[in-house]
């Protein structure tokens, strides 16, 4: 074995004993074995970090990036995503300014295995405003980098990795106390103010500290470390409920008989229409708190026993406003854009039949707690020098639960009829929302000429509850046993994982939109607010600017006195699922080392067998009826009815892996890497009961759709990838290299889409039947226009043997719900059902750039990754069919410069993401692109003496906004404008 061989392994054993990450048993092995010869890496400043996971990448096999915890803390960065998005492939998707989910190499977060100390963790999240939970991917938002030694990051396979990611494998590593012998104790002080906030703190504070302690011997020792944040924010932004793409066919539905159109589609030609239009303002708290306790035992040099006990949690917050206008009917001015699909860049409505209409003024809530719990056990035993053992177990669990007696979300809908006409012009970034304001119309408003809360009344109260819960229990035995020239790692596993999910909403009716009740609210519970002035960074001219804040929960508590109902999410659950998934492992490895004409090589050869059982159970309260309440407005109603829905399928994976690098020179490493790896569906394409909604409006009415319904499909196997790497690299220092790289995946079993359209529970549509159509044929025998208003308005006045023009559409719409009944017809759902039907192929190439310009001081990391897929979204594609896309592919880059001595440091980031699919059907068949984004962030650091140092970060410093679009950019579904955060800090070591 030559000199440079036995470098390599040494190094490598260094790393691993420094990292703690070891993944199998081989570095231990050999650190045994030549424990006198370890080069140990000293870590000190950002370029000694860097200089550790230079090493790391540099002597691993298949393709790892890493970031020590030196990198970790020096970054401006509030979580472990935030760091992670600096490594070449890996980009992060964002809530709330803050990196959430890890995408990695076109993968998103479902796609990706996110590991604790080598363990696989649960992952629970609520979405936003309520809705079921279903993914599988781990919210970093959670943990706060202070508390992790490193993360390591995964792109190619092994068999000795659990299996679950085809982007990567990313594994969290913590520190313990016998890697640190002797007493570590350090505390640090932070306070953050994020220039986005409004009504809490400018200057929020986190606490963080380090207890780290082993006897004289380093046989016995106990870690501590712990951080507490807390940070107020707010966001103001815009989104659209809905586009509907359809086939022009010289009408426009619902417009005025004197319709203004220009430039108008042809006929056959596809056009898209807004719902609705909505500017908002949330005011966002959250606490994080973090701790982890750890305890080591080493009797012996051959034994080493691990007991850690980690805890995150973290309490969010927000109250929400909305400003909104409804896009329903009488249209009388539409100006088309050129695009294959026509949108409408600008959009005029005028009431004609009534003298005014509602302006939406919703309040919500959100109170949610998101909980982890871990427990392990770690034990590693050396037999001989040979020969030694690893068994580790471990139980956690991930909660999100609601944190309020009405549920995770409360949305109290409010409305003031003082709206005469009103406009959208669609070509800004930010569409205005302009209306032509009359609160004198109507007898009982305020007619002052300004929108006040007198002229406002309440209508619907939504409770929505929403929570998750998942386990993992696991049980791992690894192995490694050494031989001339390499080692044999082996290993058997057991995973046991279950998540439940659940998800009710709760309806109460208050008043009817300002109609009947408006200034019913108590004084106070509303405060004026300028939406506009929110908007420092777009053209607002012309927009409508006076809108309200306040405290829905409030509200519900007032309106469950005033109108005698219950204020809490105490509907039956619309989903209540458990998915159990069993997974049994067994693997082998063989890591072989030698070297072909003087140039080492190592040659990593493995393969992995894993089986598989699933049992998904739903437990469902029945729907009875879908009410027409409304218009256009359809409402499910369920009764006291249950029904359980389990089923079980089994599958099982052969997964080899094969690594190969070799050193060509001393500094040049070139790698190829084969995988086959896999990944498991989300919870909700699991799920094994149906979920309906409601239809767009009557289906008398042409251009009217199916009510959707949601079903998952148990049978579902998890994709499957076979990836192929090939790399260069050269390491001119030893901080400093270039690297090219080429990656290629073949994934079969990509969940689809596919529309079946067919009757759910037995329920019928009341808008579809007799009473319809005789409501429909007495308006045409009246000459009426024929609208969703007045068809439901004759509905009920049939119905019930009032007369049509009695009483307003309003006062029928309070006074009349209409139910269906034996003679309307089976209602159509159109539903799409996940189905492994589609196969795609990634590829593309990674470029990298490390180095420090001698002892000047001066750094730079730069590094560029192009990612290409072989399906795209066609955006002029027929609309009624569902088009399978790859989601989450796009280019990234990011450039770092950074300055050290002994007292000072600083860096700079800077971070970029291309536009991308994010969805290929966030309505119905509509996609979602997240546009172009970057973002700069800073750090800097003074060292006032070897115990203390002082630092101030800036994080998107230059106030980059994220905005979200459908087939075109004209066709907006959510904008947020984001801000600034800037945090100044101490640390003190004892």
């Amino acid at each position: 074995m030559s000199s440079h061989i036995l470098k390599k392994t040494k190094l490598a054993t260094s790393l691993s004993l420094i990292l703690g990450a070891a993944t199998t048993l081989s570095a231990y092995a050999a650190e045994v074995e030549q424990q006198e010869d370890l080069e140990v890496i000293q870590i000190t400043g950002f370029k000694g970090s860097i200089k550790e996971s230079t090493q790391l990448k540099r002597y691993s096999s298949g393709v790892v990036d890493a970031i020590s915890s030196e990198d970790i803390g020096k970054f401006p960065d509030t979580n472990l995503a935030e760091s992670l998005q600096r490594i070449t492939g890996v980009s992060i998707d964002r809530s709330n300014g803050e990196g959430s989910k890890v995408t990695v190499r076109g993968f998103g977060p479902d796609y990706n295995m996110v590991t604790l100390n080598g363990r696989t963790m649960p992952a629970a999240s609520l979405p936003a405003g309520g809705g079921a939970p279903n993914s599988r991917a781990y919210d970093f938002a959670n943990l706060a980098s202070e508390s992790v030694k490193s993360v390591e990051v995964y792109k190619t396979g092994k068999a000795s990795i659990a299996s679950g990611g085809i982007g990567a494998t990313i594994n969290i590593n913590t520190a313990r106390p016998l890697d640190n012998p002797g007493l570590v104790a350090n505390v640090g002080v932070k306070a953050q103010h994020d220039t986005t906030n409004r009504v809490g703190d400018d200057i929020t504070p986190e606490i963080s500290g380090i207890f780290s302690w082993t006897d004289e011997e380093a046989k016995f020792g106990v870690s501590l470390t712990a951080s507490m944040q807390e940070r107020d924010s707010s966001a103001t932004g815009a989104f659209v409920n809905e586009w509907r793409t359809t086939e022009y066919d010289g009408t426009i539905p619902q417009a005025a008989d004197d319709i203004v159109l220009e430039n108008a589609p042809a006929m056959g030609q596809y056009y898209s229409m807004p719902s609705d239009l909505r500017y908002t303002i949330a005011d966002r708290e959250r606490t994080r708190t973090n701790a982890q306790l750890t305890f080591q035992y080493s009797p012996i040099d051959s034994l080493t026993a691990t007991l850690d006990y980690t805890y995150s949690q973290q309490e969010l917050f927000e109250a929400r406003a909305e400003q909104s206008i409804w896009m329903d009917n009488y249209k009388t001015h539409l100006i088309f854009d050129d695009n294959e699909v026509k949108t409408p860049i600008y959009y005029r409505e005028e009431r004609r039949d009534l003298s005014t209409r509602d302006l939406g003024l919703a309040l919500q809530e959100q109170n949610q707690v998101n909980e982890n719990n871990s427990i392990g056990l770690n034990i590693e035993y050396y037999f001989s020098d040979q020969l030694s053992f690893m068994f580790d177990a471990h139980s956690s669990k991930a909660t999100s639960k609601p944190d309020a007696p009405y549920g995770s979300w409360v949305n109290a809908g409010l409305g003031a009829n003082v709206v005469a006409a009103q406009e959208v012009d669609f070509s800004r970034d930010l569409p205005s929302m302009m209306i032509d304001f009359d609160d004198c119309s109507r007898a009982n408003l305020n007619c002052s000429g300004a929108l006040e809360q007198a002229d406002v009344g309440t209508s619907i109260l939504d409770a929505n509850f929403a929570s998750q819960e998942s386990t993992v229990d696991e049980f791992r035995l690894h192995g490694n046993y050494v031989m001339d020239n390499g080692s044999i790692d082996f290993g058997i596993e057991s995973r046991s994982m279950e998540s439940h999910s659940l998800q009710s909403l709760t309806r109460n009716t208050m008043g009817n939109w300002g109609i009947e009740n408006p200034g019913e609210l108590p004084d106070g519970y509303l405060d004026p607010t300028n939406f506009l002035a929110e908007f420092d960074d777009y053209d607002t001219s012309g927009s409508f600017d006076q809108g309200f804040t306040g405290s829905a929960s409030q509200i519900g508590y007032w309106a469950a006195e005033q109108y005698g109902f219950n204020f809490a999410a105490d509907g039956a659950y619309a989903t209540n699922r458990t998915i159990e998934e069993d997974i049994k492992a067994a693997f082998v490895q063989y890591n072989y080392t030698n070297e072909i004409s003087g140039m080492p090589f190592n040659l990593v050869i493995g393969a992995r067998y894993e089986t598989t059982d699933i049992t998904s159970t739903a437990n469902i309260d029945l729907p009875d009826a879908v009410a027409w309440e409304g218009n256009n407005d359809f409402n499910v109603r369920y009764g006291t009815n249950k029904e359980d829905y389990s089923l079980s399928s089994s599958y099982n994976h052969f997964l080899p892996s094969l690594d190969f690098d070799i050193n060509v020179h001393d500094d040049v490493t070139l790698r190829a890497s084969y995988s086959t790896t896999i990944a498991r569906p989300t919870y909700d394409n699991l799920s094994s009961a149906a979920t309906v909604g409601v239809p767009t409006g009557p289906t008398i009415i042409p251009g009217t759709t199916n009510a959707p319904a949601s079903t998952g499909n148990p049978a579902l196997v998890p994709l499957e990838s076979d990836n192929f790497d090939v790399s260069a690299e050269w390491y001119f220092t030893d901080v400093s290299y270039v690297s090219v790289g080429y990656f290629n995946k073949k994934v079969d079993n990509f969940i689809g889409l596919s529309p079946m359209t067919q009757n759910y529970y037995g329920l019928r549509d009341v808008s579809a039947g007799p009473r319809a159509e005789a409501a429909k044929a007495e308006l045409e025998a009246q000459g009426l226009a024929f609208t969703d208003s007045n068809l439901f308005q004759m509905v009920a006045a049939m119905e019930n043997g009032v007369a049509f023009d009695s009483m307003s559409y309003e006062e029928f719409e309070a006074a009349y719900d209409v139910l269906p009944n034996a003679d309307d017809p089976l209602m159509d759902f159109t539903a799409q059902v996940p189905t492994n039907n589609k196969d795609a192929k990634i590829d593309g190439y990674e470029f990298a750039v490390q180095h420090f310009f001698g002892d000047t001081g001066f750094g730079l990391q730069a590094n560029y990754t192009i990612v290409n897929g072989d399906i795209d979204f066609n955006v002029a594609a027929d609309p009624t069919t569902t088009q399978f896309a790859l989601v989450g592919l796009s280019d990234t880059a990011n450039f770092i410069a950074m300055y050290e001595n002994d007292k000072f440091q600083a860096r700079i980031a800077y971070n970029w993401r291309d536009k991308f699919l994010n969805s290929a059907a966030r309505y119905v068949n509509e996609p979602s692109f997240t546009e172009e984004y970057y973002q700069i962030d800073f750090n800097i650091a003074y060292n006032y003496s070897e115990k203390m140092s002082f630092f101030i970060e800036g994080l998107n410093i230059t106030e980059q906004n994220m905005r979200q679009h459908g087939r075109y950019q004209a066709q907006l579904w959510n904008l947020e404008q984001s801000g600034a955060r800037y945090n100044i800090g101490m640390r003190y070591n004892f």
